[in-house]
């Protein structure tokens, strides 16, 4: 092996580097100082974007976005422009290029992450909730606490936290029950045959009208069945709250207020009735039977 050639052939690819590093010095230092003061302004942008932008963006999630996406392309910017100085802008070019099938082949893999992205994205701009907002969706219920661009979640009424596919929201039936800034409860019930049915209604509207929260107004009282051992009923009642802890209680003072005004009035709420027929043809009253009582 000829030590001395070998030793020649690395001082002069040595020489070589050195010379080439010295001919790129210029665009060295001058990439350097694009790259410094690029990424200074660069943060000046996003301070200036995030004081600035948010105002015209509905939600926060999506002023976020925006400001992200501002961000990425201006570093992006600075990259690339950093690159061309040093004669490198088609080496990156040719791994954007590479990045671009990848990116095909990512989007098959992850569809279902690029599904709630894209539904988060148009449930920012519809705005069907917002945080605090109690809403019903695939069997669950719950307070918003937190809306991201993925997922969305709830605090359930027994204090759990859910994290909800924003696809799930966006694609199937979703309930809001605070939007309204009230709500209706409904409350059955039933009276004797035998009483007035229109003192009885009387009666129990002239009571929840005295209901804290209630909306009188909007109050209904409608008789809808003739039961086995009552007439039925059904009050469809408004409280003037959108919050759940107010709605709980409203349908007790409701419950509250029309047994106290019924019992007020003489009004019968009936038990259930069971008749029992001794006699197999039927017919035939207990008090009318022979009884024997037959003592051991």
């Amino acid at each position: 092996m000829d030590i001395n050639g070998a030793f020649e052939h690395l001082i002069d690819k040595l020489n070589v580097w050195l010379t080439t590093l010295i001919g790129m010095l210029p665009n060295l230092l001058l990439a350097s100082l694009i790259l410094v003061v690029g990424l200074f302004l660069v943060k000046g942008i996003r301070n200036q974007a995030n004081k600035r932008i948010r105002r015209f963006f509905p939600t926060i999630t999506l002023a976020n976005l925006a400001i992200n996406l501002i961000y990425v392309f201006c570093i992006g910017v600075v990259l690339f422009a950093t690159l061309k100085v040093l004669n490198l802008d088609s080496t990156i070019m040719a791994a954007l290029g590479a990045a671009g099938i990848l990116g095909i082949g990512l989007a098959f893999a992850f569809q279902d992450m690029a599904a709630n992205f894209i539904s988060g994205i148009f449930l920012a701009f519809s705005k069907p909730f917002k945080v605090d907002d109690l809403i019903r969706s695939n069997d669950i219920e719950g307070f918003v606490i937190e809306v991201k661009l993925r997922d969305t979640y709830i605090r359930t009424h027994q204090g759990h936290i859910i994290s909800i596919p924003n696809r799930l929201l966006f694609q199937n039936p979703l309930t809001n029950y605070t939007r309204y800034g009230k709500r209706r409860a409904d409350i059955t019930g039933g009276v004797s045959y035998g009483e007035d049915l229109r003192r009885v209604r009387e009666v129990a509207l002239e009571a929840l009208k005295h209901v804290p929260n209630v909306i009188a107004e909007d109050t209904t009282f409608l008789f809808e069945e003739l039961g086995d051992s009552s007439i039925n009923f059904r009050i469809r009642i408004w409280v003037d709250s959108n919050q759940f802890g107010d709605y709980l209680k409203f349908i007790n003072d409701v419950i509250i207020t029309l047994k106290d005004g019924f019992e007020e009035n003489d009004i019968v709420i009936p038990f259930p009735i069971t008749t029992l027929d001794f006699n197999i043809k039927g017919g035939e009253k207990l008090s009318d039977m022979d009884i024997h009582v037959v003592k051991d």
